[in-house]
């Protein structure tokens, strides 16, 4: 069971977060039009944290090709994870993504709503290389960040018709993740606020401990 972890904030946060065994590192990249977002440099300086196995995320929320090209020039990340709503980057924008970088690994978000959201699954099935399901408020133009589960059974039915990974989030935490692993089989597993520190975007390292420990543990 891969485990994620957002949003890295620094070098020695991201440094911990390896060390209690976060497979996927992420770190929130953008020119500032979202809130929390680092520069590419500052991101490439808090990455340098994430060592041996672990993966090095970039999360971009942009609808913007070039943009997101650039984050990628500068960054140089294992995974660039798109959480942008479905209607703002398509499958074929992924592909064009994929043609300038046939190295990188690309993550999308996925909103999870009804059967409409299994269909469009499918539509980056062989494009992405992973899928990550997530909340989305009504009205967001970005996927994730609510710290609110979606339908799990819509999630497993996701997990079902596709054949590249799919990693659950939506309001994951030591308090539910075993639950969620048992009745979707993901993946992988992340987690955001719930493992925040309360009133602050740091990790709570001891939450995201226990996190990385129940989802490890749970078949």
């Amino acid at each position: 069971m891969i485990t994620q972890i957002y949003e890295a904030q620094n070098f020695d946060e991201a440094k911990n977060l390896v060390e209690v065994g976060v497979d996927n590192v992420g770190v929130l990249v953008g020119n500032g039009e979202y809130p929390r977002e680092f520069s590419p440099e500052q991101a490439k300086e808090i990455l340098l944290g994430v060592t041996g196995q672990a993966k090095k995320v970039v999360l971009s929320l942009s609808k913007n090709l070039k943009d997101i090209i650039e984050i990628v020039g500068k960054t140089n990340p294992d995974i660039l994870h798109l959480g942008t709503a479905p209607e703002s980057l398509s499958p074929e924008d992924v592909q064009d993504l994929k043609k300038q970088f046939p190295d990188l690994k690309i993550m999308r978000s996925i909103p999870v709503r009804d059967e409409g959201s299994v269909e469009l699954a499918k539509q980056y099935d062989g494009v992405a290389d992973y899928l990550l399901l997530d909340t989305q408020k009504k009205g967001d133009t970005q996927v994730g960040a609510t710290g609110e589960t979606h339908n799990w059974s819509m999630s497993k039915k996701i997990v079902e018709s596709v054949s590249i990974p799919v990693i659950l989030a939506g309001g994951l935490g030591p308090d539910n993740v075993a639950e969620a692993v048992i009745k979707v089989k993901p993946f992988g597993v992340d987690s955001k606020t719930k493992t925040d520190k309360i009133g602050s975007h740091e990790k709570n390292i001891e939450k995201v401990k226990e996190f990385v420990r129940i989802a490890k543990a749970t078949k």
